[in-house]
């Protein structure tokens, strides 16, 4: 099942039809795909699709949430039209599709049927990291690393797991960036979204189902894990007790590496 609204990059009206060219893709290979054109900010849309889905082909497998517009900006110029629709499209509609997803599984796993539920979603490194201008599109793609997350947790009881890849890639979203577009060069295109391919196909599988909760960066030809949120080591109050404004300035150059070597004799280290 390949949705897609048919929209251009920032959401607007477009003649652009990827889904079907996806569509006619897969039948070109022997399979067998249907196209739904439902808006996955819109909540009866997206349960539709996880209805027809299990009524076109038995059952649901796999969900790969890739749905998205840009609307960069800086924060001082993002508007709030702007904001609440890259967020909606990015994570309000990638919640939406899991939360459809999961209603059925878990209503599977009750009846005693089997379930082995694969959620893959996307964020990107603007999500890991930040970016000038894309503060919504941050926002949300982190939102998205962290929902995978809590998916994963919840999920586990019912047979479903949650994964998130972040691919290094050239999309109509990265056109005037900078990245080579694929098939710019004869060798490996280290940028060509198919180089994410192999783990969406790998995390959809059972085969994967050891695998939850994780954040999978792919560039080029490498796959590296990603560590969510990690606490480093810190900075305790010299007197004990409830720390001191006054003492946190330089406090907190040690702990981050910025202080004259001098300075770490004043302060405790946890």
């Amino acid at each position: 099942m390949v949705n897609d609204l048919g929209v251009g990059v920032r959401g607007e009206s477009s003649q652009e039809e990827p889904a079907d060219a996806v569509v006619a893709e897969i039948e070109a290979k022997g399979g067998v795909a249907v196209r739904d054109t439902g808006n996955v900010t819109d909540w009866a849309a997206v349960r539709s699709l996880v209805a027809n889905t299990v009524e076109r082909f038995g059952r649901l497998d796999a969900v790969v949430n890739n749905a998205g517009i840009l609307r960069d900006a800086t924060i001082t110029s993002l508007t709030e039209q702007d904001w609440d629709a890259v967020i909606g499209v990015h994570l309000k509609g990638t919640f939406a599709l899991t939360k459809h997803a999961c209603d059925y599984w878990r209503a599977e796993f009750k009846a005693g049927r089997p379930v082995a539920g694969r959620i893959v979603n996307t964020t990107s490194g603007t999500g890991l990291a930040g970016n000038v201008g894309q503060a919504a599109y941050g926002a949300a793609k982190a939102g998205i690393a962290n929902l995978t997350l809590t998916t994963a947790l919840e999920g586990s009881r019912y047979g479903v797991t949650a994964n998130c890849i972040s691919p290094v890639a050239a999309t109509r979203m990265t056109a005037g960036t900078g990245l080579a577009q694929p098939g710019a060069d004869e060798g490996f295109d280290r940028f060509d979204p198919a180089n994410s391919s192999p783990v969406v196909a790998w995390l959809a599988s059972e085969r994967s189902g050891w695998l939850t909760g994780r954040v999978l960066r792919i560039d080029g030809n490498t796959v590296h894990p990603v560590d969510p949120w990690s606490v480093r080591r810190g900075y305790s109050a010299a007197r004990g007790g409830r720390l001191d404004a006054a003492e946190l300035d330089a406090g907190l150059r040690v702990v981050l590496g910025t202080a004259p070597a001098g300075l770490a004799g004043l302060t405790i280290i946890s």
